[in-house]
């Protein structure tokens, strides 16, 4: 999304955000990482107080997609630390939204990927390997779907059925 920021983007298509096409997530998120402007397809990951799956997803190849992870908004521990932030950079994911919380905070602020979270904390989540990949999620009040596109940088981030030309 080179040089056109959300902002523009929601006003240049009011007619899509009026048929929910294009949705905005509520504004709940911090921003980590160098890549504070990122995009690309959605993977979706539904887990809770669990990071084996999203450890899994962020080992793939990422080709430039965002993992978008509803960790069910908990703020018991963090689900997404430093090493898989690292991996994603190396694997080549350009995003990843945690409806949760991170930690490990100053190496993934070193990494050159887009990462958003509702805040960070010190304790490590669970490793029972729980939860559903590739299904529908509700994330800051917004449904998302496998393969929809995110679009994100410091005013927020928009979800799109399809790709947008921008």
């Amino acid at each position: 999304m080179a040089l056109v920021t959300t902002a523009e983007v929601c006003d240049a298509n009011p007619q899509l955000i009026v048929s929910g096409e294009l949705r905005a997530l509520q504004p709940v998120f911090q921003i980590y990482g160098r890549r504070q402007v990122f995009s690309g397809p959605v993977v979706t990951l539904k887990v809770f107080e669990d990071n084996v799956l999203v450890r899994e997803f962020l080992e793939e190849k990422g080709n430039g997609r965002v993992l978008v992870v509803d960790g069910g908004a908990s703020l018991r521990c963090a689900i997404l630390g430093g090493n898989p932030v690292v991996q994603a950079q190396n694997n080549g994911w350009a995003g990843i939204v945690v409806n949760g919380c991170i930690r490990d905070v100053d190496e993934i602020n070193g990494c050159d990927i887009g990462v958003r979270a509702l805040a960070s904390h010190p304790m490590k989540a669970n490793k029972k390997g729980i939860g559903e990949k590739h299904v529908p999620i509700t994330v800051a009040g917004t449904r998302i779907c496998d393969g929809e596109w995110l679009y994100a940088d410091t005013d927020g981030i928009l979800i799109s059925r399809t790709e947008l030309s921008v």
